[in-house]
């Protein structure tokens, strides 16, 4: 397989799933309850994100994916003692609750953000890039997820000399672990030692806050991912997310802060109290001899709800191969006056940042979800990048064979009614088993190892 002969920061992309709907099931997560009960389109969702993925390709950073998950998730059903055969659980589990199938359908793992936190081995104590499969207790739709992201993570990073896949956090509402999308680290460049900053929505030990919305993120599960993976006092920091961020509608640190080697680009509200963040953030860098650069939009000039509907800061932040950063934005930045005004002057600025490229992944962000929501951040040296499994590693040519199998399998509307439907369950059934064999995962889901 191709490799590299530097450490880069490769993008694991969720590649969107058949039964991509709208069920409105994320509470806090403004966009997904506003568009609760509209019909979405599956294909176009899915090639969104291909065309996502084959931009980044165009800009020289390397891309692969993460496969979606078997939904609707019968096996999950039967445990819950609906019989019969597969498609009779299906429709009894659907007479009886069609609220509880919309559970065990959704396509939510697109989101690969909160796939994991991801530690590279510059930053581990024992020289392996980690990965703690995020328990997402927080939305029972997503908490549905963590043993099967194990399973594909310990698939594609199965060499245990340069990878270790630990096991989700207790499902308990001490450790609520929403992965790296609560997660920032800076370092003055991917391969060199960083500061890891995890951003909490509560303290579970600690006083009761008066949140309008859940704070789903932990201190304490924060804290568990930072000892697994061998992080330290001097390079990994715990700081509180904003309950104005959360309470209007920033369920995760990430629609509101993205960071990216030296630079940390943020709201002002993201945090009540930006300068002790950076202060923490300096601190630490200080040790590592790299001063990080801190770029904040002010409440004034880019307001929240602008930020919260736009996803101005659910952006990709990349390094270009030839120097520089660019951002990869959604099209609804583009399309807000105060942000796209702040785009164009962070450009005109002297900061690292010298491009924005602005994508349409409406589909995705009808859900909640923007460009930083679809990718988990795994930065690889050489040898680690030739350990992973080659089949999940995109080419434009393999971008172009799994745009034909979408447009073979996916339906260009799905209605929640739908998902009840045992000739829906054969058809996502019959999409992933094409995809297991297009990315060499055999085996990967519940049904094939079944036989069913």
């Amino acid at each position: 397989m191709s490799s590299t002969s530097k450490t880069v920061e490769m993008n694991f992309d969720g590649l969107v799933g058949p039964s991509h709907n709208y069920a409105g099931l994320s509470h806090g997560n403004i966009a997904s309850s506003s568009n609760q009960g509209n019909a979405a389109n599956p294909k176009a969702a899915a090639l969104q994100g291909l065309a996502k993925m084959r931009r980044l390709l165009d800009l020289g950073i390397p891309q692969a994916v993460l496969p979606p998950q078997e939904r609707p998730y019968v096996s999950g059903l039967r445990a819950l003692g609906f019989g019969g055969t597969d498609g009779q659980v299906l429709e009894s589990a659907f007479a009886h609750s069609p609220a509880l199938v919309a559970n065990y359908s959704s396509a939510s793992c697109m989101w690969t953000a909160n796939a994991a936190t991801v530690t590279p081995s510059a930053d581990s104590s024992d020289g392996r890039v980690h990965f703690t499969p995020a328990n997402l207790t927080a939305m029972p739709h997503r908490a549905l997820e963590d043993q099967q992201t194990r399973l594909t993570l310990s698939a594609i990073f199965a060499d245990r000399d340069h990878f270790a896949v630990h096991a989700p956090l207790a499902h308990t509402p001490l450790l609520g672990d929403e992965g790296a999308a609560n997660h920032n680290r800076l370092s003055a460049s991917h391969g060199t030692a960083g500061v890891e900053v995890f951003i909490y929505g509560r303290d579970a030990l600690g006083p009761k806050t008066d949140l309008k919305f859940p704070g789903r993120q932990t201190l304490q599960a924060s804290e568990s991912v930072a000892r697994l993976h061998g992080l330290n006092a001097k390079n990994a920091v715990f700081h509180p997310q904003s309950a104005t961020a959360i309470n209007a509608g920033a369920f995760h640190n990430d629609v509101v802060c993205v960071s990216n080697e030296t630079v940390l680009f943020f709201h002002e509200n993201a945090f009540d109290d930006p300068a002790a963040l950076k202060a923490k953030i300096t601190a630490q860098t200080d040790l590592l001899g790299f001063d990080p650069y801190f770029l904040m939009a002010g409440a004034d000039a880019v307001p929240l709800p602008d930020v919260i509907s736009s996803y101005l800061f659910n952006s990709q932040l990349v390094t270009l191969p030839d120097g520089g950063m660019a951002l990869i934005l959604p099209s609804q930045v583009e399309e807000t006056a105060s942000t796209k005004a702040f785009v164009d002057q962070t450009l005109a600025g002297d900061n690292p940042i010298t491009q924005a490229h602005y994508l349409d992944l409406r589909q995705s962000m009808a859900n909640g979800g923007g460009p930083a929501c679809l990718r988990l951040r795994v930065a690889l040296n050489p040898a680690q990048f030739a350990a992973v499994q080659e089949g999940v590693i995109m080419t434009y040519d393999k971008i172009t064979h799994l745009e034909n199998w979408v447009k073979a399998h996916y339906r260009d509307r799905l209605a929640c009614d739908d998902l009840g439907d045992p000739k829906f369950l054969q058809e996502s059934r019959d999409a992933l088993d094409a995809l297991t064999q297009i990315l060499n995962l055999p085996n990967l889901y519940d049904f094939q190892r079944s036989g069913t």
